[in-house]
């Protein structure tokens, strides 16, 4: 199996079919595609070997080819509750610059963040939290809040968690935390200044990292089938994806991907997807409703509960 690359290309909308097309040959996959007025965004996994052969027709195209090293990666920036004082403008900031290297955001906000003996997360929040492959917990400015309070949130929480917050904390000072970044906390204006976007920038660069680590942990005991290999089929098998008006319809995770169809509706289509090694997606795959709109989960199994992988 061909080791796989995330970049992205951003360029003219003028023949840019002509990389699309180079992809598919070279074995790729195009991840999502945004064309807005006469620009076009191409998030790409790419052959490792073919890197050269894509940038080489990127630059005849006049375009750009950069690392995107958070495609296929599906993030929940967790706010304590949508009241002003927890939902400012660097909650938005944040999911912003997790997108640039290619992440899929998902903003929650708790119903029960506030207040120090009520301040807890339902069963339902942290299924859904759970059902993403890192959480992103934004929290605010002062110390003893994140320190003895706001871990509290993080009960049941079975992904890598990330902290933000104002004060310069040590990540080992924020108990249940898998990485603490701080000048990312309360504001009351976009994150623009040197320092808070230094600050934004470590919080991608570090992220990058757990999902490099979560991905060395799968190459251990590969999935039976990669995720973009499914998202081509339901693409192909499927024609009521092209037409759903969800953000990114096919939303890639490091084991699985969401689609965002109604469950009841088109699970068992899913369930049935054949692939042409003559195996149905449901031998490969948990697939169940999603705590998010009624959409469906795919849970990619591993090489070793499988068998076999394609």
């Amino acid at each position: 199996m061909a080791v796989l690359s995330p970049y992205l290309y951003t360029g003219g909308v003028h023949k840019h079919g002509l990389l699309i097309e180079l992809l598919e040959d070279l074995g790729g996959y195009l991840i999502q595609k945004v064309v807005t007025g006469t620009e076009v965004n191409l998030i790409m996994l790419i052959p490792k070997k073919d890197v050269p052969i894509v940038k080489k027709q990127s630059d005849k195209l006049l375009g750009i080819i950069t690392e995107a090293p958070l495609t296929g990666v599906e993030i929940a920036i967790v706010s304590p509750t949508l009241a002003s004082h927890h939902l400012p403008h660097s909650a938005c900031d944040v999911a912003e610059s997790l997108r640039s290297p290619g992440a899929n955001t998902n903003m929650i906000g708790l119903a029960r963040g506030m207040g120090r003996r009520v301040s807890l997360s339902m069963d339902y929040e942290r299924k859904l939290i759970n059902e993403h492959d890192i959480a992103v917990f934004t929290f605010g400015a002062f110390s003893d809040c994140i320190i003895n309070k706001k871990p509290k949130l993080f009960e049941g929480i079975e992904i890598p968690i990330v902290v933000t917050g104002g004060p310069d904390l040590k990540t080992e000072e924020v108990p249940g935390a898998d990485l603490y970044v701080g000048n990312i906390g309360r504001t009351s204006h976009r994150l623009r200044k040197a320092d808070e976007v230094n600050a934004l920038d470590k919080l991608s660069k570090e992220i990058g990292k757990i999902a490099d680590d979560i991905r060395r942990q799968q190459s251990k005991d590969p999935l039976s089938v990669i995720p973009a290999k499914v998202m081509t089929e339901i693409e192909n098998q499927i024609p009521e994806i092209h037409s759903a008006l969800s953000p990114a319809p096919l939303t890639l995770q490091l084991d699985g991907i969401r689609v965002k169809l109604p469950y009841d509706e088109f699970h068992e289509k899913i369930e049935k997807l054949e692939f042409d090694e003559g195996v149905i997606l449901s031998e490969l795959a948990n697939i169940s409703r999603s705590k998010m709109k009624n959409y469906i989960l795919i849970k990619i199994k591993s090489k070793s509960e499988v068998g076999f992988a394609i």
